[in-house]
């Protein structure tokens, strides 16, 4: 029986009999009843072990919880024990070796973390994990306030009567500075409140300056894609709507997946990011998206979107991938069905086909009903034509899904080389392997190829190479380029997983799945599908084909049978299985007629008169997907002139868009010729050091908000005190 704790605790809780466990995806469900009590990975044994002991504390029994997480009721009772006696601890023991690093070298990582130097540095020097270094030492010194150098050079008697009214604090200790860092800097001060500029803080005397912590997303203005008619053009030329359209992908940069989630941003401080003086509510940000996305035309939206990024920064390589991406529907609307390969299932969705540069950029996206790369493919293909210069060389990357005749020959239709892996089975090369010597990342290497030209069903001449590895083929690649070095074509194919790359951080980070428009119009489902009578037919001509192979099998059994006399065979069997025959042979003749007057495929609403299909507004999620690759690609480019400085290939777009475009606050000051971005210096003197240089380079060509015509000059504050 629980206990009255327990029973307080559950109140309205359905009965325990009603315990029961979900697994989907790797991730282990708990409920009682429609109630989700834990939620953990299924390799999580710590987190099981909780769920364990919480389960039998509020009353479940431990026969029910052996039962429902599969284990026994031994090992259930062994941890409701633990529990009791050590609490929380007794349920996550810890793993490995004792650790073997003394109290003095913790020191020694306390001095290091003061230098600057990283977590992750600091656990390679010990031989430890980084989150050890994090529970040790804490989390390292976050992003301050911004330093207010006049009223710290002079404070007034205001500020020195309230810091006499202080406890007196310790006496800073000397710390060992590296050579980038700055001397110490003054005091920090209170933060301001939202929207207030603290009083001293060094702009613009003639602007308004705006304190907000998301400042270090200005920094996406100087993107050159951003500056140009894209915005512009989806707000119909209204600069307030072009204004309203910057600030959602500036809130998709910093985190808001859906314009519901932009909710959870200060106004007052993401507005002035796109020169608004606050952002609006859901109330009003819900319609005026809907207005411009209902008033916009999609395809010339997107025509001058991956106009803009081809002009930011040409694809000097022509080479392109292309892949669809299934997005599911969790709606009650009657959505076509896709095949979802996260799930490896077919469920309501959409699909989205997205073409990326060489580098990872993403240039177009072409949306709709689930299907395959040899539909997608030509519409796709004609929105890229569109913003690449007329005769530019295109090469299209895709991988096996896309390998069919169908795509190839569209390729050769629109003089576009294409390359791709083959789909299995590999065919058997005609020639031997030749030995050659390559140089990768610094390092040369001895790789074994054929190069051939192979006949393709329903394409004609491809040239094949197929790549070995110990005397084994591990790898065949076709394409159309007769010219290429193989060596060449191998590194394009790898490069293809950029674009997998793209979709699945562009997911996590900009929100590419998110459904933006649940609205749909019911229309008549008109999409060819298989007859089902036809499939009946298929069944009965199979019945038939059976039915006379049994016979002649009869026949031949009969025949052979040493038990049964000629006279009986000719007289009397042979002829009756012959009659036999003969009617299972008409039978199969007359399903086979009858099957062959049977439509193979029809329309979907003249099978089922009653079959609908729901259609999601095409503009709006057109509208929404500008603004998030726009965002994507501004976070893209300003990653990539950071690492230029910051030489970190590891970390740089994790550090660009958390430290700097997602963590750094400023103040913001307008004035009626200029905006000028006075950002904090970041804590680690490395990322400062490539900030500033950063800001020297983008200074030297101003870059503008959309539909505004002030340049924006960028500075960073005084270091902060570590």
């Amino acid at each position: 029986m629980p206990s009255a704790a327990a029973s307080a605790i559950l109140e309205g809780m359905p009965e325990a009999a009603d315990l029961r466990v979900l697994r989907s995806d790797g991730v282990t469900w708990v409920f009682a009843g429609k109630t989700a009590l834990f939620r953990f990975a299924d390799g999580d044994s710590a987190m099981r072990n909780i769920a364990v002991a919480a389960l039998r504390q509020i009353g479940f029994s431990g026969t029910q919880v052996a039962v429902a997480l599969g284990l026994t009721t031994n090992y259930v009772a062994t941890l409701h024990q633990r529990a009791q006696r050590d609490g929380t601890a007794g349920l996550v023991r810890p793993r490995g070796r004792p650790r073997t690093v003394t109290g003095q070298d913790w020191e020694q990582a306390r001095a290091w973390r003061a230098a600057g130097v990283r977590d992750a540095e600091i656990a390679r020097r010990l031989g430890v994990q980084q989150s050890t270094v994090l529970r040790r030492l804490g989390p390292a010194q976050v992003q301050g306030e911004l330093v207010l150098e006049d009223a710290a050079a002079d404070p007034g008697p205001a500020a020195a009567a309230s810091r006499e009214d202080q406890p007196p604090g310790p006496e800073p200790q000397a710390v060992p500075q590296p050579e980038e860092q700055e001397p110490a800097p003054p005091a920090l001060v209170p933060r301001p409140e939202p929207g207030v500029v603290p009083p001293g803080f060094g702009g613009p005397a003639e602007g308004s300056g705006v304190f907000s912590r998301y400042a270090g997303a200005m920094l996406l203005h100087a993107y050159p894609g951003r500056a140009g008619d894209i915005l512009p053009q989806a707000a119909g030329g209204d600069a307030r709507q072009a204004a309203l359209l910057s600030a959602v992908s500036t809130c998709f940069a910093l985190g808001a997946a859906t314009a519901e989630q932009v909710k959870h941003l200060a106004p007052a401080e993401a507005g002035p990011l796109a020169g608004l003086e606050t952002l609006p509510s859901l109330r009003t940000l819900r319609p005026a998206l809907a207005a411009i996305a209902d008033a916009a035309d999609p395809l010339e939206l997107q025509a001058a979107f991956a106009r803009a990024m081809l002009a930011a920064n040409p694809e000097t390589s022509g080479v392109y991938y292309v892949d669809d991406h299934f997005v599911p529907y969790a709606g009650a609307r009657p959505v076509a069905k896709g095949w979802n390969n996260k799930r490896g299932r077919a469920e309501k969705g959409r699909a989205d086909t997205h073409v990326t540069t060489h580098d990872g950029r993403a240039v177009c996206f072409v949306t709709g009903e689930p299907s395959g790369l040899s539909v997608t493919l030509p519409k796709a293909l004609a929105e890229l034509k569109k913003t690449v210069p007329a005769g530019a060389r295109i090469m299209l990357g895709f991988d096996r899904g896309g390998a069919y005749p169908a795509v190839f020959a569209h390729c050769r239709d629109n003089s576009v080389h294409w390359v791709s892996y083959r789909r299995a089975p590999l065919a058997v090369p005609g020639m031997l392997p030749v030995l050659s010597v390559i140089t990768v990342n610094g390092r040369t290497r001895t790789i074994a190829w054929t190069d051939e030209e192979v006949q393709l069903k329903d394409y004609g001449a491809a040239r094949q190479i197929t790549l070995f590895e110990h005397g084994r083929v591990v790898l065949q690649i076709l394409t159309s380029d007769s010219g290429a070095c193989p060596a060449a074509l191998l590194g394009w194919l790898k490069s293809r997983w950029r674009e997998e790359n793209f979709l699945k951080y562009a997911s996590q980070n900009y929100g590419i799945d998110a459904i933006c428009d649940y609205a749909a119009e019911i229309e008549e489902n008109t999409k060819i599908v298989d007859n089902p009578a036809r499939k009946e037919a298929n069944a009965a001509v199979r019945e038939a084909e059976k039915d006379l192979a049994a016979a002649e099998r009869g026949l031949a059994v009969l025949l052979a049978d040493p038990a049964i006399t000629p006279a009986d065979k000719n007289a009397r069997l042979i002829p009756a299985a012959e009659r036999e025959i003969a009617a299972a042979r008409h039978r199969l003749d007359s399903t086979k007629k009858a099957r062959d007057g049977i439509t193979a495929k029809l329309p979907a609403n003249q099978i089922d008169p009653q079959a609908q299909v729901a259609l999601l507004r095409t503009g709006r999620r057109g509208l929404q997907m500008v603004l998030r690759l726009l965002a994507h690609n501004a976070e893209h480019w300003l990653s990539d002139q950071l690492n230029a400085y910051l030489r970190d290939d590891d970390e740089y777009r994790a550090i660009t868009r958390q430290t700097i475009i997602r963590g750094t606050a400023g103040i913001i000051a307008f004035a009626p010729q200029t905006i000028t971005v006075t950002l904090q210096r970041p804590a680690e003197p490395r990322v400062a050091r490539a900030l500033a240089l950063l800001t020297d380079q983008i200074n030297a060509i101003p870059p503008q908000m959309p539909g505004d015509t002030r340049p924006i000059t960028y500075q960073l504050t005084a270091s902060l005190a570590i």
